[in-house]
């Protein structure tokens, strides 16, 4: 059985999808781009949008019961691999060991012009599944 989760801390999706879904006791997040829900806006900066990114992710997880600290498995798309060590900065400052897996891939473009995109899987806590 699915179940869709929604965040008023991250931004509405902006076309077909779910902020995140949860299956089989996990939790699967949509890609979340360094927008503010607050006002609409993508902030400037690969280090400030991987960090909006993240407490995008950070609204989602606890949303559905869950946090930054059951996450698995974490995807990470930046469109210059020169943001790589500010990027990685950033996450390490924001995630605590044990580290999740990781992925950080070079891509030619993201949505709305934004320079990082993040997604995340995450176990949810049995007392919300």
């Amino acid at each position: 059985m699915r179940k869709v989760v929604i965040s008023s801390g991250a931004p509405r999706p902006i076309g077909a999808y779910s902020q995140a879904v949860v299956a089989g006791g996990m939790l699967y997040t949509a890609g979340q781009i360094g927008i503010d829900p607050a006002s609409g806006e993508l902030v400037p900066g690969a280090g400030a949008q991987t960090r909006r990114a993240m407490e995008n992710i950070r609204s989602i997880l606890e949303e559905a019961g869950t946090g930054l600290d059951l996450a698995v498995k974490v995807s990470i798309y930046i469109t210059d691999m020169s943001d790589f060590a500010v990027v990685n900065e950033v996450f390490s400052e924001l995630m605590e060991e044990p580290w999740p897996a990781r992925s950080v891939v070079e891509v030619s473009a993201l949505p709305k012009g934004a320079l990082v995109e993040i997604e995340a899987v995450a176990q949810i806590k049995e007392d919300h599944r």
